[in-house]
């Protein structure tokens, strides 16, 4: 259990219900106030400052590790960061649209058509080329750069509000140091999500609906997982209705219906597109082999591992899955608040439970970031008796993300 924060003993406003799975006030000097404005309107956060430039250093450090090993090889410098596996769909949809792209599988004859992908990134790519005197790719780039930078600063917002600087500086340093981070610095979608992820949610924890709903929407258009986030925000709602008695502001309603929106919304889009209005999207995830199987290709992955071994990426894959569902026992053992459980849980589920390679399942584990809470709050503990506990495997975790990343990049052979 973690040990009771300051927060934890601050008085309950009058009329306020409050459990152990919701957010509490917290001390303004111990992590941030509810009711003050959100940060982005003056300044950044105190102490936010040297998590950005933590984060920064790191992930630089990544993508230089990336262009050494591509020069190394003899490879372009920098064309693997935008045009790597999905990357290459998003550029295309981008440029030319819906409905211009597919690809067939020799081996079973599947259509594999460009509408498994969310608009969001593509739409934002098209007009920052349109705008800027710049190539889709570099326009890729700048937008999940830009994204991975904002991700990181709500991310720090989160963890002060709840457990004040240190926690939250250790909190974006270990997300920055994942196995997978590295797709923070390519044109992937997962700094995208996990930036409107990250407000939307910090949203909920200032009771600030209305903004989590437009988030969640937005977050529902830029991935399959981006429904998570309608989940997290919707839960959070619920608990609050019912905790209430429905005496809620009206702002509360209205995020909850917008939440799922974006998400809902592309599905039956793509379900119209293919003249399946309900099961149209999920068939045409069907043939990239994604699907919810209820765990059976995890566990046909487990058997074929243990029996014919595999290269790093595949050991490495299990033992990322499996800490995750340890960090989330102990999450719900902390009492996180209901929104941050609920989003990180409905990620871990789709890792698990659904089909398709399992060496790309640490990258969708890659925004389920309140997992990584629990290690956070260790930290902070550890950094108050003896700095240098959290130093040394912090800089061996942060070589670790930059030289793997490298490797997946250039000699994984292994599409992330």
């Amino acid at each position: 259990m973690v040990e009771p924060h300051v927060a934890d003993r601050t008085p309950v406003p009058q009329g306020r219900v409050v459990s152990a799975l919701s957010p509490t006030p917290v001390d303004e000097h111990a992590g941030g106030a509810r009711g003050v404005r959100l940060p982005l309107r003056n300044r950044l956060l105190p102490g936010a400052a040297t998590a950005l430039a933590l984060f920064a250093g790191v992930r630089l450090a990544g993508i230089a590790a990336i262009v050494l090993a591509n020069h190394l090889s003899g490879r372009p410098a920098l064309r693997s960061l935008a045009h790597s596996w999905d990357s290459r769909w998003y550029l295309h949809i981008a440029e030319f649209g819906y409905g211009t792209r597919a690809h067939v599988l020799a081996s079973t004859g599947a259509v594999q058509r460009d509408w498994a992908f969310f608009p969001l990134y593509p739409g934002l790519i098209r007009a920052l080329s349109t705008v800027l005197p710049v190539s889709p790719g570099a326009a890729a780039l700048l937008i999940a750069w830009s994204a991975a930078g904002v991700a990181a600063y709500g991310i720090y917002a989160i963890g002060r509000l709840l457990y004040g600087r240190a926690v939250a500086t250790a909190l974006v340093g270990l997300w920055a140091c994942l196995p997978h981070s590295v797709v923070l610095g390519i044109a992937y979608t997962e700094p995208l999500l996990t930036a409107l992820a990250a407000w939307s949610l910090y949203a909920v924890l200032r009771d600030r609906w209305l903004w989590a709903g437009v988030l969640a929407a937005l977050a529902g258009l830029s991935r399959p997982t981006g429904f998570a986030v309608a989940g997290a925000v919707c839960a959070a709602a619920g608990w609050e209705i019912a905790g209430r008695r429905g005496r809620v502001p009206s702002g509360l309603w209205c995020g909850a219906v917008v939440a799922p929106l974006g998400w809902v919304g592309f599905v039956l889009w793509v379900g119209d597109r293919t003249g399946d209005l309900l099961g149209g999207y999920f068939t045409v995830q069907r043939a990239w082999d994604s699907r919810f199987d209820f765990g059976a290709g995890s566990l046909h992955f487990l058997k074929s591992l243990l029996l014919h071994g595999g290269r790093i990426v595949y050991p490495l894959a299990l033992v990322v899955v499996a800490t995750a569902v340890v960090l989330f026992c102990l999450l719900c053992a902390d009492r996180a608040p209901l929104a941050l459980v609920v989003y990180a849980g409905i990620l871990l589920l789709i890792t698990i439970c659904g089909s398709g390679p399992y060496a790309s399942k640490p990258r969708f584990l890659v925004p389920a970031f309140p997992l990584l809470l629990p290690l956070a709050l260790a930290c902070g503990r550890s950094w108050r008796v003896r700095p240098r506990n959290v130093l040394l495997p912090g800089g061996a975790l942060a070589l670790t993300s930059v030289a793997y990343g490298a490797y997946l990049m250039t000699g994984g052979h292994t599409p992330l």
